[in-house]
Parts: structure tokens; C-alpha cells; sequence
């Protein structure tokens, strides 16, 4: 798909000097710079969902649980 963009010019002439030196084209090099930048946001996305899950749960432990895995500990070889 064709996309016209604007850019700043010392964005735009770092891109050509970078595309120039991976011998790659401009469109090239900006697919590939953007499939990074969403694998990156998704990443943080997944994160944030994580993090709002873990906040909004119970994060104690049950007290025979903590008893059970202390009691455990003490009967392996370190």
C-alpha cells in the first residue's frame, strides 16, 4: 500500500543514510521500523494488561499455604 507521510528533514535524511548503509529501500527500511515500533507497543500493551490484572487481584498468600511451602523448604537438599 502506497502512504504519504511528512517527516522532518533531519529524520528524513538520517532514514536515507541508514537505508543506504543496510542496502535496503526506504520502504523497506520504514516496514520494517514500524513492524518494530508495534511489537514494541504491543509488548507494552500486554504489560499494562498484566500489571491492571495483578493490581486488581488478591496478592496474599494463605497462611497454610506459606506454612506448607516454609515447612517444604526445610526438608530439601540445598
Amino acid at each position: 500500500m502506497k502512504v504519504a507521510i511528512s517527516l522532518p528533514d533531519p529524520v528524513f535524511s538520517a532514514a536515507e543514510k541508514l537505508a543506504h548503509r543496510m542496502r535496503v529501500s526506504r520502504s523497506q527500511l520504514y516496514a520494517q521500523a514500524i513492524e518494530e515500533y508495534l511489537g514494541k507497543r504491543q509488548d507494552t500493551l500486554i504489560t499494562e494488561r498484566l500489571n491492571a490484572l495483578y493490581a486488581s487481584e488478591q496478592n496474599s498468600i494463605d497462611p497454610a499455604m506459606a506454612a506448607a511451602q516454609l515447612g517444604a523448604i526445610g526438608h530439601e537438599a540445598w
